[in-house]
């Protein structure tokens, strides 16, 4: 057997066993990052209007388990609330235990007496149409609002409710990392509450799985086409070329 017969099978060999690596631990990410997805991330598909322009009607939403304690002023999050019904809602945080909310100055919200900006809201409207009278929210609640300020049954519209509109913080679920339906991506930043004592929450892993299984999908789609691909190369190395007649 030839010096370069040996050398083409060692060089095979050694390609087939990086394919094999490759394509188990892409298997490992891929299905890694969907477990890890699972345990942390829960879908929800939002019934109303009530979040737009952020979140439409119908869409399909990733959201984070988290306990209500983690919760901080701008996160959109998922909670169930008997008294407003018997359903899982999606609304904004704009106010935590202690803050003192109202409505409007300059068209803006005030959470203890500071002005947000609301970049998440339609452009050129107010934070309210109708106005939310000073109101301080109870230790360990959460005063929310829906992006939409013209239609949504959120707090403002409890304020006559025994606590003022607010919602315990264990009522909350989860909170809303992602629009995954239409494909809209990551939520944007709520950079209004961002100086606010607290400051604001940090998203979760989801970027870190969607790496993964992207990844681990490419790694086993190379892997597996490794094969194929170096048997091609060695039969048209092997074809002897037909000597040229003069």
């Amino acid at each position: 057997m030839s010096t370069t017969r040996r050398t083409a099978e060692g060089h095979g060999k050694v390609g087939s066993a990086l394919s094999g690596i490759a394509v188990a631990l892409g298997c490992v990410l891929f299905l890694g990052g969907f477990v890890w997805g699972a345990f942390v991330y829960q879908p929800y598909t939002v019934p109303t209007d009530s979040m737009t322009p952020t979140i439409g009607a119908g869409d399909r939403v990733l959201a984070q388990r988290i306990d209500g304690s983690e919760v901080k002023r701008g996160d959109v999050v998922v909670f169930q609330e008997a008294t407003w019904g018997d359903m899982p809602m999606v609304k904004r945080v704009v106010g935590i235990g202690g803050d003192k909310i109202a409505c409007c100055t300059d068209g803006k919200l005030t959470v203890n007496g500071e002005k947000v900006e609301e970049p998440y809201l339609p452009a050129d409207t107010n934070a309210s149409l109708t106005g939310i009278k000073s109101t301080t929210v109870p230790k360990g609640r959460l005063f929310l609002l829906g992006d939409e300020r013209s239609g949504s049954l959120d707090s403002s519209v409890h304020l006559g409710d025994s606590e003022n509109g607010s919602v315990e913080r264990g009522a909350v679920q989860a909170r809303v990392d992602a629009v995954a339906w239409p494909m809209d991506g990551m939520l944007a930043k709520p950079t209004g509450f961002e100086g606010m004592p607290g400051g604001i929450s940090t998203p979760g892993p989801l970027k870190l799985m969607l790496t993964a299984v992207v990844a681990g999908a490419v790694l086993v789609l190379g892997g597996a086409a490794y094969g194929p691909l170096a048997k091609r190369s060695r039969r048209s190395r092997t074809k002897a070329p037909e000597p040229v007649r003069a």
